[in-house]
């Protein structure tokens, strides 16, 4: 993974220039993408404290590692320091998936005024994949959010379109912040089930928000990733 990883970030990671006397950096920083909607307008369903630690404190943490990570990897390459870039893999991949995954859960939520929890179209091509395979939606939250009760400590489960397969769809978990990286599968849905997203909230009753987020999932979103 960390090589699938590591090549999409490092495109617009630090270009390094060398010159007669030194080597210098420039670097394009990965940053926290703009939000669709106030912090708090996810209530009740997710509150607005969550929602100011999940963003401005994990999030960047990850955000702020991932640079960090990228510019200790390109100053290692500069230097041949092949141990001390197998070190950093690590690192490079953890911070990574996070920062993939939490930008993909942001913009899979909105407000319920904004359209949030609203279903997919009827006879869209989502609604009609959806349909075909699993019979309704409801069915389909049903065996995510049995996948989300099923991971063991951190994770994430995804709602994927499997254009190897047609346009299937996939339900996929993953441990810790480990991302889809399978050009293949296109990520309709992310939900973040690591302690961070709820806790504060639901507390050990994690099974409730599993249910909750459903009430602010961007289906508008996931229809339009459904046409890639």
């Amino acid at each position: 993974m960390f090589k699938s990883v590591s090549r999409q970030l490092f495109k617009s990671s630090p270009i390094l220039k060398q010159g007669t006397q030194s080597v210098s950096f420039v670097r394009t920083k990965y940053a926290l993408p703009t939000l669709d909607y106030e912090l708090d307008a996810l209530e009740p369903y997710i509150s607005g404290q969550i929602n100011d630690l999940h963003y401005n404190k994990h999030h960047k943490t990850y955000v702020d590692n991932l640079n960090k990570s990228i510019e200790s990897a390109v100053e290692a390459k500069s230097k041949d320091e092949v141990k001390k870039l197998v070190a950093l893999q690590k690192a490079i991949n953890f911070n990574g998936g996070g920062y993939i995954n939490h930008c993909l859960w942001w913009k899979n939520l909105a407000p319920q005024k904004q359209g949030g929890g609203e279903l997919p179209s009827k006879d869209s091509p989502l609604d009609k994949q959806i349909t075909k395979q699993f019979g309704s939606i409801e069915k389909l939250i049903e065996i995510t959010n049995g996948k989300l009760a099923g991971i063991q400590g951190s994770g994430w489960a995804f709602v994927v379109k499997n254009k190897e397969n047609g346009g299937e769809i996939n339900v996929i978990t993953t441990a810790n912040q480990d991302t889809i990286t399978d050009p293949n599968l296109v990520p309709l849905i992310a939900i973040d089930a690591w302690e961070h997203a709820y806790y504060l909230q639901y507390h050990n009753v994690k099974a409730d928000y599993f249910k909750a987020v459903w009430n602010v999932i961007n289906w508008k979103e996931a229809e339009r990733r459904f046409e890639f």
